[in-house]
């Protein structure tokens, strides 16, 4: 982040990554999404040189390319991303909607390159949707806003989101029902159940920062600020919200949720200042694993 510009005010603020060697002395300057591998033995975080990754307690670059990755979406078989080639690449600068199936070794072109960096993406674990936020129109999508795929971008459609209040600032798509989509606003939670044409405010009046579904696809859980820094779970079906207590977050805030799918209780968190936190039991305590960026 850039002066003094406080997360819960610019929540597309960029958490990249510089002064790697080996591994355990990966630097984080900035975390651009956060998710887990399929196994759920390695923790992945899109940074500005490539992604980094935790594994047995260790931190570490993978071997794929070091592209600035803007976002990090992750199904059962694919990463999704988009962002910038490296200084130097020869690829075309933005990427565009890109897929690993690889774990990041390697990715595959799905469209808009040169066209579109998206910061936002979400994708179903199990189905076929993608949902993205497109903020400039390009060749394929005409306005700015919501657009989705179920085919890997073969076709896209603008949703209407109505309903939708303020500005986007993170998107989830639920595990195993392709229709339904949550939203993270300035405004507030809001869930969509027929594929984004109309949202529903599930709860909060201010500024929501990240939202994640259980893998389950019973559970949403989001991260606000109103002065400090909140984590909290809603069960679908009544509604019930519970507040997860976080860890000490001095003028910081929950930026990324992912959770392991091998491992349905333990989630990790990033924020906005770079602190990223692990726990085994679903928020009753949590493990620090970088602080301000630097890892343990």
């Amino acid at each position: 982040m850039k002066g003094t510009t406080k997360p819960w005010v610019s929540a597309f603020a960029l958490l990249a990554l510089s002064g790697f060697a080996m591994a355990g002395t990966v630097t984080l300057q900035h975390v651009h999404g956060l998710a887990y591998g399929a196994d759920g033995r390695t923790l992945y975080v899109a940074s500005h040189h490539g992604l980094v990754t935790y594994k047995d307690g260790q931190w570490a670059v993978t071997a794929g390319p070091a592209h600035d990755y803007m976002s990090l979406a992750a199904t059962r078989k694919h990463f999704y991303s988009s962002g910038h080639p490296p200084q130097g690449s020869r690829l075309v600068n933005p990427l565009g909607l890109i897929r690993s199936g690889t774990g990041g070794r390697s990715w595959d072109k799905i469209g808009l390159e040169g066209e579109a960096d998206f910061h936002l993406i979400a994708a179903g674990y199990d189905t076929t949707a993608v949902y993205v936020y497109n903020a400039e129109p390009n060749a394929r999508m005409k306005a700015p806003g919501i657009w989705a795929t179920v085919n890997d971008g073969f076709a896209w459609r603008r949703v209407n989101a109505k309903g939708l209040g303020g500005k986007v600032t993170a998107l989830a798509a639920h595990p195993s029902d392709a229709r339904t989509l949550a939203a993270a606003t300035a405004g507030g939670l809001f869930l969509s159940r027929d594929g984004g044409e109309q949202f529903e405010k599930v709860a909060g009046n201010g500024q929501t920062l990240a939202v994640h579904f259980s893998l389950d696809g019973h559970d949403l859980w989001f991260a606000t600020h109103d002065g400090r820094a909140h984590l909290y779970r809603v069960d679908l079906a009544t509604r019930k919200r519970t507040e997860v207590t976080l860890p000490p977050l001095a003028a910081d805030a929950v930026a990324y949720i992912a959770q392991n799918p091998a491992m349905p209780s333990t989630y990790a968190i990033a924020t906005f200042e770079r602190d990223v936190f692990v726990t085994t039991n679903d928020g009753g305590g949590w493990q620090q694993i970088a602080d301000r960026g630097r890892t343990k």
